[in-house]
């Protein structure tokens, strides 16, 4: 006996939480978890309602079946008079068609609300992770959020569906079966209403341990498909290197977490129903010798004792159901905290209520005395940085890896914004233009080039959606990469496959520029174009940039010597300040293709090379 004390004991302790690759998340207070449901569950008001009103109504018909099994005792099996049962037939079959209509309405009600209402989180999910900044978003592992979407998204339904809907039904059936019993008989009722509050004292016991453990299942589940998820996006790194097996035992290792997680609350749910069991045997045992007494006095009738019985049996699993459903509302806050945790992140640049969008813009983007320093660190990566672009200028960002080159190229489109100073467009604030506007007339090559998994015309419109095919053409004929679309088999229509594999490094990097022109934008940035191709490639990228920059402003961040061959200026960022780059000549760069440009590749007539005019450091 006291070895199944403390074996009991042990299964009630506290829960650790082991490391792993996902912290958990903070605890939110249940109050607080359902003060923020509501804006969710606001659209489905009138489904819930009819569900808690179906909650309410199926007990009440099964209290009154239960009680008609009184009089077929009573009536009909004691006396053995079958006349009474005619009308017993009609009213069960009458209340069976009620207890099935009210199912199947439950059923279809709360797959349509529990479905809607978890694509609706995730839609707001993935919504607000479109707003987050981009260095927000990547301090997180992709695997764990995608588990988050999925599995911990379905809690929230829990939470409004099995939480409360079945809680109403389950205090509804407590109501119903506690008052039958005490107009049964009374006495006998609180005789048996004694081992009511043991139950609910074990039940609460078990169901803070299964919250525990149930956290930490989630919470390893984000982990283990994080890993999986690093593994395969870097399936080529890891063959290359061998590192297979460790990777394996990365994902072993919180597999392993999960299961000894998930074991602890598996022992907790078989222990809970062995231990509420027993007691259960015990009141029944109590209620049937008293029950035989009342009997013998006349209290009860056989069918009166019987039903009286049913209804206590029935009464003590609502009761065991309020354990349960505490477990259950547990575990799933557990993932309802993991989704706010989402919800909760930093959302990105705002947009100035009223911005008005200028009528015509000429391009011209200035940084004046910019500085910036990234959250959680000491030391700015921009100070006081002073930068001009216009039309009809190459300009070219380079500088150390880490330096902050896609740092400014963030603030220049806006995708942060500077903690000192400001960027602006033809004199506006990017904070005072709406974001639209800014997306539209500055665009961003990034760095990687990203290829979607579609077709060759998707991928070139993903930036505009209505291009015609015409217009298509015209973009991927500007960034050089016609000749290589119309000899693919099926031309625009070709699939890229996965991250553009049906192509080379070169190819996508233009894939991605013809994108970027299909907006005609007066204002091109891109951040390392030339990384991933060889010095051919890079050289004929330039010359379709030198060619795009006689009509636009182009900035391109690299620290490559074609790259700064073919700049009109050029500045570097070193230790947060900018200052300017001395050019050097391209021997096969035909100095009148570039207005402007000296034989020594300075921007002026000077042939001492000169500071750039737009460009300073701070003092």
């Amino acid at each position: 006996m006291r070895a199944a004390l403390r074996r009991l004991q042990a299964l009630l302790a506290p829960v650790a939480e082991g490391d792993g690759l996902v912290a958990a998340a903070p605890r939110v207070p249940l109050r607080v978890v359902a003060r923020r449901l509501v804006p969710l569950a606001r659209p489905y008001r009138a489904p819930i309602v009819l569900l808690l009103a179906v909650a309410v109504a199926l007990p009440a018909v099964e209290t009154i079946e239960i009680w008609l099994f009184q009089r077929v005792v009573d009536d009909v099996l004691v006396p053995v008079n079958l006349q009474p049962m005619v009308l017993l037939g009609l009213l069960y079959l009458g209340l069976s068609l009620t207890s099935g209509l009210l199912s199947w309405v439950d059923d279809v009600v709360s797959t349509r609300v529990g479905e809607g209402l978890s694509l609706s989180v995730r839609r707001q999910m993935l919504a607000h992770l479109h707003q987050v900044p981009t260095d927000v978003a990547d301090r997180s592992r992709l695997g764990d959020l995608l588990s988050r979407m999925t599995s911990d998204v379905r809690s929230i339904e829990t939470l409004i569906l099995a939480t409360l809907v079945d809680g109403v039904g389950t205090v509804a059936r407590l109501i119903f079966f506690t008052g039958a019993l005490l107009v049964l008989d009374w006495q006998l009722a609180l005789v048996s209403f004694v081992v009511a509050p043991v139950l609910w004292w074990v039940g609460h016991r078990f169901a803070v341990r299964m919250k525990r453990a149930a956290k930490e299942a989630r919470r390893r589940a984000g982990s283990m498909t994080a890993v999986a998820e690093e593994s395969l996006s870097n399936l080529a790194l890891v063959q290359v290197h061998g590192r297979g097996e460790d990777e394996q035992a990365r994902f072993d290792r919180e597999g392993r977490a999960i299961l000894a997680a998930q074991m602890r609350t598996a022992r907790l749910r078989a222990t809970y129903p062995v231990v509420v069991d027993l007691l259960e045997l015990v009141a029944l045992l109590l209620v049937i010798g008293l029950g035989v007494w009342a009997l013998a006095d006349q209290r009860l009738t056989l069918g009166g004792l019987l039903v009286f019985l049913t209804y206590l049996a029935q009464l003590y699993r609502p009761i065991r159901e309020i354990a349960e459903l505490a477990a259950d509302l547990a575990s799933a806050t557990a993932g309802a905290e993991r989704v706010f945790e989402v919800l909760d992140l930093p959302p990105g640049v705002p947009e100035r209520a009223g911005a008005v969008a200028p009528t015509h813009v000429h391009g011209i983007l200035e940084m004046e005395e910019v500085s910036y320093r990234y959250p959680g660190t000491v030391e700015p990566v921009l100070r006081g940085a002073r930068l001009r672009l216009q039309p009809g200028r190459l300009t070219v960002l380079t500088g150390p890896s880490g330096s902050g080159k896609s740092t400014m190229v963030r603030l220049l489109s806006r995708l942060g914004d500077p903690d000192i100073g400001a960027v602006r467009l033809d004199g506006h604030d990017l904070r005072h233009l709406p974001l639209r506007t800014v997306r539209e007339h500055v665009v961003v090559l990034l760095q990687d080039a990203p290829v979607l998994d579609a077709t060759v015309r998707d991928n070139v419109r993903f930036a505009r959606p209505d291009a015609t095919d015409a217009e298509v053409w015209q973009a991927l004929e500007a960034a050089d990469v016609a000749e290589v679309v119309a000899s693919l088999p099926e031309g625009l229509d070709t699939r890229l496959r996965q991250r553009g594999r049906v192509l080379s490094g070169g190819q996508r990097q233009r894939i991605a520029l013809a994108r970027a022109l299909l907006l005609d934008a007066p204002v091109l940035v891109l951040d390392e174009p030339t990384a991933a191709v060889d010095a051919a490639a890079s050289r004929r990228l330039m010359a379709t940039l030198r060619r795009l920059a006689q009509d636009r402003a182009v900035l391109v961040a690299s620290h490559d010597p074609a790259v700064l061959a073919a700049a009109d200026e050029a500045v570097a960022l070193i230790d947060g300040r900018l200052t300017p780059v001395p050019l050097t000549p391209d021997p096969q760069h035909d100095p009148e293709e570039a207005p402007g440009r000296s034989l020594s590749g300075a921007t002026t007539a000077d042939p001492t090379p000169a500071p750039a005019p737009n460009a300073t450091s701070a003092p």
